[in-house]
């Protein structure tokens, strides 16, 4: 390597800087030139300031887009789904369809939410529908499972009426804490009586033309107390929250394995106990929520040329194996709890680092972004944008995740011939 690449990080973890160093790239301090910076979400705020006129050259890249926070940021990431599925309607996309009670087939996949306080009296409209729902209040810019609480009665958040007629939206300058307040998943899918959600982890290098890759290798994320839907234990956070960091005070955690469980080993009990083809569907649905939700943010992100961006996904699946977007984070965690964590999330970092950086050479943010297949590790391609056609006439979202084309198969149904055209086009680029 002719010049080897400069990085600096404000995340001092074992498993960004050992990967820095394998690749014998030099630290520097962000005072200095540098090539490639790991940063965190405050520090990107800064970065992209109108504030600051700071402008990154070709050779420099980051690890967030500057506006992240539409898809990592509890109620934005609503609005956002909430918009994209009201322009799919408008544009008469099969997406949209619904059933005769009026949800969607293929874009179901968040619960019923409001924000709070603007929303208020609409919640209070859908909470009268079924008063013995149970609900789940989380502030809108809060991670690791602060501040959350559930609920079941409106008398539980009249602080949140109050702020209603004196506010259609909580503004910054207030200081007043904007909350999201959805319909809780009371039926998860247990195993061994306990809850537990997925952590799945997706790299964007571009959004247009959107171009995401699914890690293989993610981890199931369970309570250290058995679950119960009894109101009794609505306030007991070791039955119905699964962050690491609320589970880890229990009395009954474990520090050998910490809780978790791989999603092979998942996919293996699944195939057991449901079924192979189950299975298989209901992975394909969890690849279809991140393809759709990634596209409901695709239009309002900035794309800027120097960065990428490895999302944190958190699913839950419910007992009749239907998976639920619970949220994204931006910056999820690269702490080690286990062993077997630390190796996952080296080998995360590294296989996302050969993808960004190829060979390991300092960025070129004029490069395609599509690295070669041998360059992926346990990263698989989830989407592709391709065009088809002479004069780029033709346009085709295509789908290619853990078996190729089997979201479109199970959601869009299209013709044979344009699945044949897609699929020689796919073997030729690749």
């Amino acid at each position: 390597m002719a010049n080897k690449v400069k990085w600096v990080t404000d995340i001092e973890k074992s498993v960004l800087i050992n990967n820095f160093e394998k690749r014998g790239w030099t630290q520097v301090t962000e005072s200095e030139d540098w090539n490639f910076y790991w940063m965190s979400v405050q520090t990107i705020r800064n970065v992209f300031s109108v504030d600051t006129g700071y402008r990154l050259s070709d050779e420099q890249m980051v690890n967030h887009f500057p506006n992240h926070y539409e898809l990592t940021r509890k109620d934005l990431m609503i609005k956002n789904i909430k918009r994209y599925r009201k322009d799919m309607e408008k544009e008469g996309s099969p997406l949209a369809e619904k059933d005769e009670n009026g949800k969607y087939l293929y874009l179901d996949f968040v619960p019923v939410t409001f924000m709070l306080p603007a929303d208020y009296n609409l919640f209070v409209e859908e909470f009268r529908k079924s008063p013995s729902s149970t609900w789940i209040m989380k502030p809108c810019g809060k991670a690791q499972g602060k501040g959350i609480f559930l609920i079941n009665k409106l008398s539980q958040i009249k602080k949140w009426s109050r702020d209603s007629r004196t506010s259609t939206f909580v503004a910054a300058s207030s200081g007043k804490e904007a909350y999201v307040i959805s319909l809780y998943i009371d039926n998860p899918l247990l195993i061994g009586g306990k809850k537990f959600d997925l952590r799945l982890y997706v790299l964007v290098t571009t959004y247009r033309p959107l171009k995401c890759y699914m890690y293989k290798l993610g981890f199931c994320r369970f309570c250290t107390v058995k679950y119960t839907p009894s109101t009794s234990e609505l306030d007991n956070m070791f039955v119905h929250l699964t962050n690491v960091a609320i589970q880890r005070h229990g009395d009954d955690y474990n520090h050998v394995h910490g809780g978790k469980w791989t999603v092979s080993n998942l996919r293996l009990y699944l195939e057991s106990t449901r079924g192979k083809e189950v299975t298989s569907r209901l992975f394909d649905q969890i690849h279809w929520i991140m393809v759709q939700s990634l596209k409901a943010v695709a239009p309002v992100m900035n794309n800027d040329k120097h960065c990428f961006e490895c999302y944190g996904y958190d699913i839950i699946i419910d007992d009749k194996l239907k998976p639920w977007l619970i949220e994204v984070n931006a910056s999820p965690s690269l702490t080690s709890s286990t062993a077997n964590d630390r190796i996952l999330k080296y080998n995360l970092i590294n296989d996302t680092l050969n993808i960004v950086t190829p060979n390991g050479d300092i960025p070129d943010c004029r490069w395609n972004r599509s690295p070669p297949r041998e360059a992926l590790g346990n990263y698989q391609v989830l989407f592709l944008l391709l065009i088809l056609g002479p004069m780029n006439h033709f346009f085709v979202d295509f789908d290619v995740c853990l078996g190729l084309l089997s979201c479109w198969k199970i959601h869009l149904r299209p013709s044979f011939s344009l699945l044949a055209e897609a699929t020689r086009f796919l073997l030729i680029i690749s």
